[in-house]
């Protein structure tokens, strides 16, 4: 009796789905036990999720800058909008202050308003929510109480108008995101409007035009000295976490743009000696780029390039007056020390 030999034929294998690819696991089929590793397939995705998770989140954080427009050059700006901007406000400014002096608070009174619309919609894009109106209230109520009563109306008009943001607010709701909330009002009240009226407390010199006139070109040649020698000769980063395209060697080109408009202004229009001009210069120059570093910082944080669009070539209005905010009280206090 002979006992049955196994087949030798080649067992054939089920025909794959419709939709298969030659090479390829068919779709829908699950490979049992755990892939390599011994990870399951949850895991696999619930670590894909965080990762993806994180990387949102680091994105909003560091977001990457937009490319610039074909005519912007090596520095990123809009050159030819930028200084035609320039001269524009350089002469409204200049017939402001020596033609029509009393316009002054008005020309202040406006950028009070605009700066502090940019500031407010800014940092509402960081969860922010800072009541507008009595903001710029006021800040209106600080240009006017200064024009009239000066110094004293500028302090007492500062604290009335943290207590009517502090009230606003507190009316809307309480707790830990009305608190945030009123120290970003009080941010903006002190940085835009009370920084802004010692421009009207320099005009009310005897020498007061000149007084402002410091306060504003050294701010001014401070950028376009940093600018023209960072684009020509730029190679070593002064804060590149913060702004990028600052150089040490724009800050030399700042220097020596700064401390000589000083000295000139001081030297020829105010009749002090050359040596408080370097000073002034020079002071002012250290502060005004801290001034211009700190509005990059919190744009930075906010994740946005400028404050505002108001301004072809240069952004918003904070963006154009930020060095000078700082460098008017700097100016006020020197001036009543040196040159009283």
């Amino acid at each position: 009796m002979s006992t049955p030999q196994p087949s030798r034929e080649t067992p054939r294998t089920a025909p794959a789905p419709a939709g298969a690819v030659r090479g390829e696991p068919a779709v829908g089929l699950v490979s049992p036990g755990p892939p390599t590793g011994g990870i399951r397939h949850s895991e696999v995705l619930a670590r894909a999720r965080e990762a993806d998770a994180l990387s949102r989140v680091q994105a909003a954080r560091n977001p990457v800058p937009a490319p610039p427009p074909p005519d912007a050059g090596r520095a990123g700006r809009n050159l030819p909008a930028a200084i035609g901007v320039g001269i524009g406000l350089g002469a409204l400014f200049l017939a402001c202050l020596f033609l029509v002096p009393a316009a002054m608070p008005g020309l202040v009174g406006l950028g009070v308003v605009l700066g502090t619309l940019e500031l407010t919609r800014a940092l509402g894009q960081g969860g922010l929510r800072i009541p507008a109106m009595p903001v710029m209230v006021g800040g209106v109520g600080m240009v006017v109480s200064t024009v009239v009563f000066g110094v004293d109306g500028l302090m007492v008009a500062m604290a009335v108008a943290i207590c009517v943001l502090i009230i606003w607010r507190a009316s809307e709701s309480m707790g830990l995101p009305a608190l945030r909330d009123v120290c970003a009002g009080v941010l903006t009240l002190t940085w835009i409007p009370f920084l802004a009226c010692f421009v009207l407390l320099l005009q009310e010199r005897p020498d007061g035009a000149f007084a402002v006139l410091l306060a504003v070109v050294v701010p001014v040649l401070n950028d376009i000295g940093g600018y023209l020698a960072g684009v020509l000769f730029g190679r070593h980063p002064m804060a590149p976490s913060i702004s990028p395209k600052k150089s040490w060697e724009g800050f030399a080109g700042s220097l020596l743009f700064g401390a000589g408009s000083a000295v000139a202004v001081v030297v020829l229009a105010m009749g002090g000696p050359w040596w408080i001009g370097l000073l002034l210069g020079v002071v002012l120059v250290l502060i005004s780029t801290c001034g211009d570093l700190a509005e990059s910082l919190i744009k930075r944080d906010l994740g946005i390039k400028d404050m505002g669009h108001l301004l072809p070539g240069h952004g918003g209005v904070l963006d154009r007056v930020d060095s000078i905010l700082l460098a008017a009280p700097a100016t006020y206090i020197l001036l009543e020390i040196l040159l009283p």
